[in-house]
């Protein structure tokens, strides 16, 4: 079997990007923040994407409001925004209250994890679109800190270890078991029941972020999503991000690299990678913030900032 792609798979974040940038440039407008008086906010809109089709199959439901809540809540924290209060939409292919009570349970689960409030929600059925269900999520956020900001060569870079593959790169993760006669319910070393492994849950970073920037200057935050190494150099356009001890991948995504024959490239341009979430902080501030973030998560130094622009992982030939 040939080297699977993200692109193969049906995912191409090339045209991905292009077609944002034509949205933002044909609404003319776009602002992060928007300002009410004293006060600004940030709005984030995301969902779970095809991590639904692992949960409809292994019919688990009851963690996937996590991921939904995690994917917009963490994004807020880029922003330099405190998450509070969060409105669910669930479309269903037709109404299932137990499905819809197992989903509640994660959503819930994950307020509490970010400490904000479910506020209200909308839900549709739409046999004619959706297959199974679809969840996404909008939070709201208010702005403590002004980030990114400052970002110079010299600067540390802090990686947060992620829980596993979160919400991103599912349509290929999915191909490279199925296409290569996998069942999610099978067992395979290193990571059990395949769909199990595959539906663990995206980690909330709130806590963890919100003590570290009231300590010290955080001067960028990165989600790593979809995209991967990509959105490292969101924080900076003008500056080199070299990452000179990447964080160890779960063996999650050694098998996917494996089994789909992928480039480490391409798992890295997908995929966490095993580091859901990147601060920078001044080299003097890397010791105190890493005594507040390893009381949450497992996190250390993965690199520094140098002058050029773009990210590279120098052991591993990778530039992006």
């Amino acid at each position: 079997m040939g080297r699977f792609t993200y692109s193969g798979a049906g995912v191409d974040i090339d045209r991905e990007e292009k077609v944002v940038k034509t949205l933002i440039e044909t609404m003319k407008a776009r602002k992060d923040r928007i300002a009410i008086g004293d006060l600004e906010l940030v709005l984030c809109t995301d969902g779970v994407g095809s991590k639904v089709i692992v949960a409809n199959e292994m019919k688990k439901w009851d963690t996937i409001g996590i991921d939904c809540m995690a994917m917009n809540v963490n994004d807020a924290l880029v922003m330099g925004a405190r998450p509070l209060a969060f409105v669910d939409y669930l479309a269903m292919e037709r109404m299932d209250e137990r499905m819809a009570e197992e989903i509640a349970k994660g959503l819930k689960a994950g307020a509490e994890k970010a400490g904000v409030e479910i506020i209200g929600g909308e839900t549709a059925t739409l046999p004619e679109i959706i297959k199974g269900f679809d969840l996404a999520g909008t939070c709201v956020g208010v702005v403590e800190r002004n980030i990114p900001a400052g970002i110079k060569e010299g600067d540390v870079i802090i990686g947060m270890r992620s829980s596993g593959i979160h919400s991103n790169g599912y349509t290929l993760a999915r191909k490279v078991f199925t296409e290569n006669g996998y069942d999610f319910h099978d067992e395979m070393e290193g990571i059990g029941i395949i769909g199990y492994a595959l539906l663990e849950p995206t980690r909330i970073y709130v806590r963890e972020i919100i003590e570290l920037w009231e300590n010290v200057e955080v001067k960028g935050i990165a989600h790593v999503t979809g995209g991967g190494l990509r959105k490292i150099k969101r924080m900076a356009p003008h500056v080199h991000f070299v990452i000179e001890n990447p964080m160890e991948p779960q063996p999650v995504f050694r098998i996917i690299q494996k089994l789909g024959n992928v480039s480490v490239e391409e798992m890295y341009q997908t995929f966490n990678m095993g580091m859901g979430m990147a601060v920078v902080v001044d080299k003097k501030d890397v010791d105190t913030s890493l005594d507040i973030l390893n009381r949450y998560v497992e996190a250390e130094v993965v690199g520094k900032i140098e002058r050029g622009e773009g990210v590279s992982i120098p052991s591993l030939g990778i530039k992006i």
